[in-house]
Parts: C-alpha cells; sequence; structure tokens
C-alpha cells in the first residue's frame, strides 16, 4: 500500500473473472490489519453503498460485488489463505458468512501469477485453504511459461467463449458451516410458509449450506428465468422465506433477524427438461440431469453458484432428499451431476458413500470452471475511508 502526499492511498488490487463472478483480488498485506477498517476500505474500494457503485470498482450486480482477500499460509496443508466476502451494494456491509467456488476458481491462478506458490507444467496444484469454511481447496491450474492460462477449448457455461480448464476440488467440503452432512440428522424436513403451505425442503450442507425444495411444492415448473421476477415477485418472496426459516433450522441464526443474506443458499429444482435459457438458447430435456435455480442474495442467480452446486450435487446422491427424487438416473450411477440453471449447464461431480451406521459420507466434490485475470495496478482509496471509529 501506498499514499500520496496529501492524497489517496494507492493499494495493489486485480480484477479476476472466475467462472461465472467478477471479484477484486487484493493481498491481505495491504489492508488494515483491524477489521472494520478494513472492511471501509473495501467497501470505498467498491463504492459502496450506492446502488450504482459508481465511485468504485463494483458493478452493481451481487455477482460482480466480490472481494478475495488473499495471503500465504502458514498452515502445513495449504499454500494459500484465501478469505472471500460478499460487498453490500445499497448496505455498507461485506459479508464474510460463506464461500463463493466461482470466485474460489480464480484463487488458483492468482497464486501462480503472483509467485505464491511453486510452478510446475503443465499443471500446478495450489492448496487453498478457505477461512470463511475452515476447509481446503485443491486447484488444477494450466501453466505455460510460468503464468496461468486462460486461453482454452473448455466452456464455462454463462461466460462469453471459452478458457483453460480449471478443477477445483472442494476437499472434505461436507458441514462447512453446521459440521454436518445433514444438520438437522433428516434426508427431509418439513417447512410451514406464512401462507399456510407446508413444503418438504432437504437441508444440506457442503461448500456452503442450502435448502432446497422441489419447484412443484411452490406452484413452480422450475424452469424459471431472472426476468421472471420482476413480473412475478413471489418467486424470490417465498426463496427468502425458505432461506430464513432453514437457517433457524441449521442452527445458523437465532432469529430471522439475524440470518446471513448469503448463507444458506436456497434453491428450487425441478426434473430434467426442455427449457430455454436467458439468452434464448434451448437446452435439450437430454442435456442436464436437473434444472435449479437460485438466489444470489436478492436477486435470482443468473447461473448457478458452484458451492451451491457443490451441495446441490451432494444433495442429489443422498438417498431420500427431494432432489436425489427428481434427478435423472445417469447422475445418480455416474455422480456426474448436470444442473440446468438460466444461463445453460454446469457440470459437478460428487460421490456419496453410505456408512455402515447409516450416514451419508461425502467423499468428492469438485467442478470445472476457467478464470481470466482481466486487469491488474493499484485501486485508489479516499483517506477518509481510514478514519473509522474501532471498537
Amino acid at each position: 500500500m501506498g499514499t500520496a502526499p496529501n492524497g489517496p492511498a494507492r493499494i495493489r488490487a486485480v480484477v479476476i473473472r472466475g467462472g461465472t463472478s467478477k471479484g477484486v483480488f487484493l493481498l491481505a498485506s495491504d489492508l488494515p490489519a483491524d477489521p472494520v477498517a478494513r472492511d471501509s476500505v473495501i467497501l470505498a474500494i467498491f463504492g459502496s453503498p450506492d446502488t450504482r457503485q459508481i465511485d468504485g470498482l463494483g458493478g452493481a450486480d451481487p455477482l460482480t460485488s466480490k472481494v478475495a482477500i488473499i495471503a500465504p499460509s502458514a498452515r502445513p496443508d495449504a499454500d494459500v489463505d484465501y478469505t472471500f466476502g460478499y460487498v453490500g451494494i445499497e448496505q455498507a456491509v461485506v459479508d464474510y458468512q460463506g464461500n463463493c467456488g466461482n470466485i474460489s476458481t480464480g484463487v488458483g491462478p492468482f497464486a501462480v501469477d503472483e509467485g505464491m506458490v511453486p510452478v510446475t507444467e503443465p499443471v500446478t496444484r495450489v492448496r487453498i485453504f478457505n477461512t470463511n469454511t475452515r476447509k481446503i481447496m485443491v486447484a488444477e491450474v494450466p501453466v505455460s511459461g510460468g503464468k496461468a492460462l486462460a486461453e482454452g477449448t473448455f466452456v464455462n457455461q454463462g461466460v462469453p467463449g471459452t478458457g483453460a480448464r480449471i478443477e477445483l476440488d472442494f476437499v472434505n467440503s461436507a458441514g462447512s458451516r453446521t459440521g454436518k452432512l445433514l444438520p438437522t440428522g433428516n434426508v427431509v424436513d418439513r417447512i410451514d410458509l406464512s401462507d399456510g403451505r407446508t413444503v418438504r425442503a432437504s437441508l444440506v450442507d457442503a461448500a456452503n449450506p442450502a435448502v432446497f425444495v422441489q419447484a412443484s411444492e411452490i406452484g413452480l415448473s422450475g424452469t424459471e428465468l431472472p426476468a421472471d421476477t420482476v413480473t412475478n415477485p413471489r418467486i424470490l418472496a417465498v426463496m427468502e422465506e425458505l432461506r430464513v426459516r432453514a437457517a433457524i433450522m441449521m442452527n445458523l441464526a437465532p432469529s430471522p433477524g439475524a440470518v446471513s443474506p448469503a448463507v444458506p443458499k436456497v434453491a428450487f429444482v425441478a426434473p430434467p427438461q426442455s427449457y430455454r435459457t436467458s439468452q434464448g438458447t434451448l437446452v435439450a430435456v437430454s442435456d442436464c440431469d436437473l434444472l435449479a435455480r437460485t438466489k444470489a442474495l436478492a436477486v435470482m442467480h443468473k447461473a448457478y453458484a458452484v458451492t451451491g452446486g457443490i451441495c446441490l450435487s451432494a444433495a442429489a446422491l443422498i438417498e431420500g432428499t427431494v432432489v436425489h427424487d427428481i434427478v435423472g438416473p445417469s447422475a445418480r450411477q455416474t455422480g456426474t451431476v448436470r444442473v440446468g440453471h438460466p444461463s445453460g449447464v454446469a457440470t459437478f461431480y460428487a460421490t456419496v458413500r453410505k456408512t455402515p451406521a447409516g450416514d451419508f459420507e461425502l467423499t468428492k466434490s469438485a467442478i470445472a470452471g476457467t478464470a481470466r485475470r482481466i486487469m491488474d495496478g493499484y485501486v485508489y482509496v479516499p483517506r477518509e475511508a481510514f478514519r473509522v471509529r474501532t471498537a
């Protein structure tokens, strides 16, 4: 971090598109050690709170208002420590309650390009400790000439063009926040809604905790798109009600008002069927194993969250869940779960084993995606961002 006389502070920053999200990557050593001052600086970097984030790097969208804080790791099983934050757009808050799998895809390439790991070609393995969930992820990053490759032939649906394939393995991802793959001990719970309906839901915790319901039980088809929430705001309202009620059932919060806006995730699912994406592309019934729609903070996700997809694929393989009931037979047999979302199809890889005691154990959870460094340099932060009262 540098400063100019009587001017703003200058902080190193990298903008990386990871999966279907985009974030600002910062080094922990360049930020204030005090958490309150750190968040004040991050909010200033993004231009929050402001619906347009016009005075910062934020893109005025939940998928582009994300921060990754990176540091060398002191752990013997990790190369770098990575803290993820959802940066509020209209609110002056940085939420660290959960991880983001899309942004996680960019951590390996960042570590390679910043010289934070020994580089081997053609693939460098980067061991990442996510401080939000206190879990290890392992990224396999294509490398050439000592730098992470961005160009390749892999299609990350929801992202224009193609890129280099990065595989991200969420090692031991079960129980990321609750300590259990099934936080309530049940494959199906019942949730009472304010309109008098009772719906079946599966509460699962892998990479991030999530609640899943079948679309038909809340009067939906599963083919809904983000644009539909404008004409039918009830879609988002019922999703949020389910999410908040599930959070309390999973002991993630003591009351509705204390529930994080980011955790748990919520999704409604439906059997495989043909539908058109937000871009008008036809997805055939044979191209997916189920349909799913999730939220990105207050709006429907334009694609599908990676950590949410890890959790969804685990739920699909746990016998008796509402997801297992509707997923195609190929996914159950192979552990390859193709999720039809508003921008196309995302593929997740999972293995679930039933123990002799009758419990379920998640032994594999991975995804392939792409990432691209868009820019690097310095972001200029007003000095008043550092002048905050700390407790």
